[in-house]
């Protein structure tokens, strides 16, 4: 599985390249190649066919920030890791940087690059070649598509909700499920959301998407309280479309004829924009509790969440993003602030819930500030709902309101 990845080692010290690509093979990535500066490793990347690049900071004539910009500016956007002896602190900045240029950070390592790296390494990947859709032969480039295509697929279905479930950290069970927006296009395959959300944003789809993953939304939740399981079921809600005041009746009429309950579906307000008409804003989300349904910040601690949101709008959900959870056992400054966010939700009353988990030691970590359920590849991908029947097959039967 791992050995068709292409990795480029970055670091200016010709003993610790050589040392992280023994290991690297040993772990089964036997194509890793070396360079020692930063022009070098231009040159080879240039050649094409890298995925991953693990590269050091501190380096003469260019560092590993002016590499990472210069990769941009020549639009290569191989997978990073970052592997430095710099602080947390400043891994983080960078990470941050990179990924606004458009780069997936899949880790962050302080040095010696160790055994411990490669293992957490490999399961990024294998979590990559196995649940985002991309082939380990290399990683497809995002199509640009037209209004009609993505409206034929709207309307054909190939676009369609998987579900990841949500877990109770005091009883390891299932308390809920995400639906999750996955694409299987004929001309270009699976795709995951990065590949179209921009498209889907630009030609002005956020509500017709909304609909789609409500109809499958509701056809699984319905599917799995006939075999004895009511699974509440959370949906994303982009922010800009709240300024429909109708659409808490249009959302709640949809559950209605469904038999649903409001109850058992929340609403995930999905912060990447701003509030566009802050008195709409207010009064849909407002409309949407006083119908029952819940409400959840997701991604709090970035884009436009802030504490005011939090206070101001009448959620009944805190999910904190997966950028503060990912990494945070080993990180003090993420576990500061994981800290600080699960207490703030407790005590404002919220559901609190941790994305984007990984690894058993930041699953022990969260268990252990309180945090009262989460989500992430460890526990599960997004998976269709058949699927996802069969993990509740193995679940005790939910208890929901029923209706």
């Amino acid at each position: 599985m791992l050995a068709p990845f292409k990795v480029l080692i970055l670091d200016d010290h010709p003993l610790c390249c050589e040392h992280a690509r023994s290991l690297l093979m040993e772990a089964g990535l036997t194509d890793t190649h070396m360079a020692c500066n930063a022009r070098e490793a231009l040159e080879k990347l240039g050649d094409g066919g890298f995925h991953l690049v693990i590269t050091d900071l501190k380096m003469p004539d260019m560092d590993g920030l002016q590499f990472i910009d210069e990769l941009s500016r020549r639009d290569l956007h191989p997978m990073l890791v970052i592997s430095t002896s710099c602080s947390r602190r400043l891994m983080n900045s960078v990470s941050l940087m990179a990924k606004e240029s458009g780069f997936s950070v899949i880790g962050m390592f302080q040095k010696p690059f160790g055994t411990d790296h490669v293992q957490a390494l490999v399961s990024q990947l294998r979590s990559v070649h196995a649940n985002e859709g991309k082939t380990a032969a290399g990683i497809r480039e995002r199509p640009i598509f037209a209004k009609a295509h993505l409206v034929q697929a709207l309307q054909e279905k190939t676009i369609q909700a998987w579900f990841q479930p949500k877990k109770s950290l005091l009883t390891g069970h299932i308390v809920g499920v995400e639906a999750l927006a996955r694409w299987n296009d004929p001309q270009f395959g699976f795709m995951m959301p990065g590949s179209f959300m921009s498209a889907i944003r630009f030609h002005g789809l956020d509500h017709a998407l909304l609909v789609r993953m409500m109809e499958d939304a509701m056809s699984a939740h319905l599917a799995w309280r006939s075999a004895g399981h009511v699974v509440p079921v959370s949906v994303n809600l982009p922010i800009p479309l709240l300024d429909d005041i109708g659409l808490p009746d249009e959302l709640h009429g949809m559950a209605a004829r469904c038999g649903i309950a409001a109850e058992n579906i929340t609403f995930e307000l999905l912060e990447d924009q701003a509030v566009g008409i802050p008195a709409s804003y207010y009064m849909s989300a407002s409309r949407l509790r006083l119908k029952g349904f819940g409400l959840a910040q997701d991604d709090y601690g970035r884009g436009y969440s802030s504490m005011y949101s939090l206070i101001s709008t009448p959620f009944t959900e805190l999910k904190i993003d997966r950028a503060f959870v990912a990494g945070a056992a080993g990180d003090e400054v993420r576990t500061a602030a994981l800290t600080s966010s699960v207490q703030l939700g407790r005590q404002l009353g919220l559901t609190v819930t941790a994305e984007g988990v990984e690894t058993t030691r930041d699953l022990e970590l969260l268990r252990s500030i309180g945090c009262d359920c989460v989500q992430g590849y460890l526990l599960s991908a997004a998976v269709p709902a058949v699927e996802f029947a069969l993990m509740l097959a193995s679940e005790p039967r939910h208890q929901g309101n029923p209706t």
